[in-house]
Parts: structure tokens; sequence; C-alpha cells
């Protein structure tokens, strides 16, 4: 199956600035996903594993399952939620290793530097995946794609989300042109804005697929944002979910269901109103937070219907009052799941 499925073109010349205007297409992907996209081919851009050799370490804190030398890994970059930056937490973002190749979901403030510090080369960037256009979730995604071009980025990346995610990549290089285009002079080095292709992404279904995973989304109910998508990423040896923001919904359910791991957000509700008074500037912060976001007693009865194996929660909100201990955390998500109840913490592997 191809990388990438209905097109529109978006072109740059050498300085990185100019756009070709050109017909914009929407068609629909494999089982009825409907994209908009910019790039250069519909071909599949499948990497040797071979020449994508990741030095990697585990994560530092929490409680890493057994270390995994190769097939499929989770590492936490960021479990804060909310778009203040947290001292001990960066914003939400994961990375998926599949045989040593990366596949990042959500671009939280700090994500090439949690990148580096798990060990990985943001360089080695393939596939990027927004589950929303919350800041806290897309606030580095142009960010992260111009430090791996200097962390010697030479292959395409495929980035996927919601609208406007097309557009956002123009902007970014049209807001860093002149400092790209000063650095381009090195011209040892390849340029980067040819090297993205940004998909938008309309519905769930099955997203990409390539020779080691196959990706799936699914939207989801997140009030204050539409669309929202959660993914599922399904290798040879595991099955992975990603929630994004969301509040249940049948089609997060059927996504799902039966994996091998669940990666959702969670609310400690009665923290909230703390949190409030912390943030400053935020009237209706309780209200918003409550009615678009899953507490955590709830992540607990969604993993047990879904029946997965091990619960991970992450954008952690509130993600930094002290009086809220991994114990409390893991006690709300377990009043209704007997299954394993991971609290997430940064550069944690799963």
């Amino acid at each position: 199956m191809p990388d990438t499925v209905g097109h529109s073109r978006t072109q740059f010349d050498g300085r990185l600035l100019a756009v070709s205007n050109t017909a914009r297409l929407e068609s629909l992907g494999p089982k009825g996903v409907s994209m908009r996209s910019s790039g250069f081919s519909r071909r599949n851009f499948l990497l040797g594993t071979g020449a994508l050799a990741v030095s990697l370490g585990r994560g530092v804190a929490g409680e890493p399952g057994p270390k995994r030398t190769g097939g499929t890994r989770l590492i936490l970059l960021g479990t804060g939620g909310g778009p203040r930056p947290l001292a001990e937490r960066a914003g939400p973002s994961h990375v998926i290793l599949v045989d040593g190749v990366p596949y990042v979901v959500d671009c939280g403030d700090g994500v090439a530097r949690q990148l580096m510090r798990a060990r990985i080369n943001p360089g080695l960037l393939t596939k990027i995946f927004i589950t929303h256009q919350h800041s806290d979730h897309n606030v580095d995604y142009g960010n992260l794609t111009l430090l791996a071009s200097a962390s010697g980025l030479s292959t395409r990346v495929d980035a996927y989300g919601p609208p406007p995610i097309e557009r956002m990549t123009k902007l970014f290089f049209d807001r860093d042109a002149d400092d790209i285009e000063t650095r381009g002079v090195d011209k040892s080095r390849v340029l980067l804005a040819p090297l993205i292709h940004a998909h938008e992404l309309d519905t769930g279904g099955v997203v990409m697929e390539d020779a080691r995973v196959k990706v799936t989304a699914a939207l989801v109910n997140h009030p204050l944002v539409e669309p929202s998508f959660a993914y599922r990423f399904d290798t040879v040896d595991r099955s992975i979910v990603i929630s994004g923001n969301a509040v249940w919904c049948d089609d997060f359910v059927k996504l799902s269901r039966g994996a091998d791991v669940l990666v959702h957000e969670a609310l400690y509700a009665p923290a909230i109103e703390r949190l409030s008074q912390r943030a400053g500037n935020a009237s209706r912060l309780v209200e918003d937070v409550l009615a678009s976001h899953t507490k955590a007693e709830d992540v607990g009865r969604l993993a047990s219907r879904v029946g997965v194996r091990t619960l991970v929660l992450s954008h952690l909100v509130p993600g930094d009052d002290p009086s809220i201990t991994d114990d409390l955390w893991r006690e709300r998500a377990s009043k209704h799941f007997r299954g394993k109840v991971i609290v997430g913490k940064d550069l944690l592997e799963i």
C-alpha cells in the first residue's frame, strides 16, 4: 500500500520560499481515509532498517518493562498535559520504534530534545502523526523537522494530521526562510522543504502501511477541537494505541479493542480547581478541562471494556501537582481495570 494517498502538490524553490499553486484534489485513501496531501510523488518510500541503525537508551524513570533490543518499542517522550510549560514533564509526545525506525506521535514542547535524551537521532525521522491541533500537541512540529535537518536528515518525512497541517507546514518554512536559506549555503546539506510531505486527515481508517507497521486512525470526541484523532500501530509483535485527547466514543472503543498497550490521557478531577488557581487568567479552565478530558477512573473503565493488557496514563492533568502521587493515579485507574497500570513519566520505555 502506498504511504501517500490523494494529493495536492506543494513545491518549494531553491530558497525554500516560493510555493507554486496547483489544483488541490481530494480523494479517498485506503478504507475511506480522505486526505489532502502535499508532496512530489505517490511512490512508497520504504527505508531499509539497516541504514537506520539507532543508538537507543531505555527510559530513565518509572516502571520500564524488559529491555527490547529489536521489534516494537514505545518511549514516552513527554507526559505533561496542557499548554503551560512544566518543569518536570515535557509536552505531549511519544515515539514508537519498529526495528529501529521512529514513528513520532505528537510534537509537544521539547520533542527534539526528548528524542536526543532517549538517544534517538532526530535525523532518522520518517513519520510524524499529530492527534489534533492544540498547541501542546503541535507547537514543535515545524521545529522538529528543522532540528532533524540540523541532525543530518536527508530522507523523506511524511506528516499526518487534521487540517490545517498542510498550511502549517508551508507557514513554518515561510517563517524560518531566512535561517534555512543562510544555512543552505552549505551545498552538502539536503534541502529540507522538499523532504516534508504533509497529509491532511478528514476521517478515520488506515492512514499508512509499510513493511513494518499499519497505522489506523479513529475520530475521537475532543469537544474543543475537531477533528481529533487517535492512532493505532499494529506490528508483527505488538499493538499500541495512542489516544490523543479523547472522551468516551464508539469509534475509539473499536480502535482500541484487544490492543497490547493503550496510552491514554488522564485527568485527576479533584485537583482541577487548584490547577486553575496556578494557571492564572483561566476563568473557564475548570469547566473546559472537565468537559474535554477523561478522568483516570473512566480511562480504567475504557481499558477494561476494550480488553487491553497494559494501560499507560499520560498527558497527565494536572502534571505538576506534588500532592498527586503515582499511587493516587494508579488507584483511580485501577478501580475498574484489573490489568497493569503504568503512570507515565518522561523517557519511560514500555
